[in-house]
């Protein structure tokens, strides 16, 4: 059984998506199960599929205003470098609101719904490919994973939804008298669950490098230090989950194929700049293809 996992990185899954275009469409790859965290759940719905050309249109025309209801950031350009700082009139709203977050992403919601229709959701689940969800069950402490054969249509995305959603920026889901995040908080790369599941090879998508190439740039505000403090967090669970999945892999003799991004993209995956994202598509793309062919070339004789 062949398996897919893309790890969350926000705006840094249109990198996963080209990296996914090329398995699929270049080396033909069929996968059985799809796992995905936060920005890899938006992605496998529609890679399951096979609708590549239409999540490329979701991932390359998405902005900040499809994504956030409320806005808790303001992104200025400076030597054309994007430079976040706090919105504090929306920030400050929230609390008046009495509301836990900084921000809110009633707005995905609708953009998920929007683009992932009844139609395909039914064709996917009658279908023998296996659609996985990762969400945080902050309430438990734990992760859960939401199998698309076991929802209906409506439950299915609010899963995908709060999959994605990075508090405190974004919302906090009430959802069986527990409180949910994004999926990334618990099992940001989910290895460990496809091989559970049956998975025999697995094509595994890090929205991250694979070593740090430089000393992190720390915040100058609150606001910002938080941020970073989140990635350090997120990278340690990082680490830990591809740990775990490759002992898992060796003990269960799975075969894993890890695809890092080659550089850093971003220093906030919770800006979507659609240039960018554009551009980080075609680099996924690129680097899928290069890998590709190294991995041949190491193979002859």
């Amino acid at each position: 059984m062949r398996a897919l996992v893309i790890s969350g990185g926000g705006s840094k899954g249109a990198f996963a998506g080209g990296v996914a275009q090329y398995l699929m469409q270049e080396k033909k790859h069929q996968y059985d199960l799809l796992l995905g965290t936060s920005t890899g759940s938006l992605l496998i719905p529609h890679l399951a599929l096979g609708n590549i050309d239409k999540i490329y249109d979701i991932y390359t025309n998405v902005n900040m205003e499809k994504i956030f209801s409320v806005n808790p950031f303001v992104i200025k350009q400076k030597n054309e470098v994007d430079i976040v700082t706090i919105n504090h009139f929306n920030v400050i709203k929230q609390f008046f609101k009495g509301k836990r977050t900084f921000g809110e992403s009633q707005n995905l919601k609708k953009y998920i719904k929007q683009n992932f229709s009844l139609s395909e959701f039914n064709q996917l689940k009658s279908s023998n490919c296996n659609i996985v969800i990762t969400v945080t069950n902050l309430s438990k402490n734990t992760v859960e994973y939401k199998c698309i054969r076991d929802f209906e249509y409506d439950e299915f995305c609010d899963w995908i939804w709060i999959s994605c959603n990075y508090i405190p920026f974004m919302s906090l889901v009430t959802k069986n008298e527990c409180e949910y995040g994004d999926g990334g908080f618990s099992s940001l790369v989910p290895i460990r669950e496809a091989i559970k599941r049956g998975a025999t090879e697995i094509d595994v998508i890090v929205l991250e490098t694979e070593t740090q190439t430089a000393p992190r740039i720390i915040g100058k505000n609150p606001f910002s230090l938080m941020l970073d403090l989140f990635q350090v967090l997120l990278d340690q669970v990082e680490k830990s989950d591809i740990t775990i999945g490759k002992l898992a892999a060796k003990n269960k003799d799975v075969k894993l194929n890890l695809y890092y991004t080659p550089i850093k993209l971003t220093d906030n995956a919770l800006i979507f700049n659609k240039k960018q994202m554009r551009n980080w598509w075609h680099d996924g793309y690129e680097y899928a293809q290069n890998k590709s062919e190294v991995m041949s070339e190491n193979k002859l004789p």
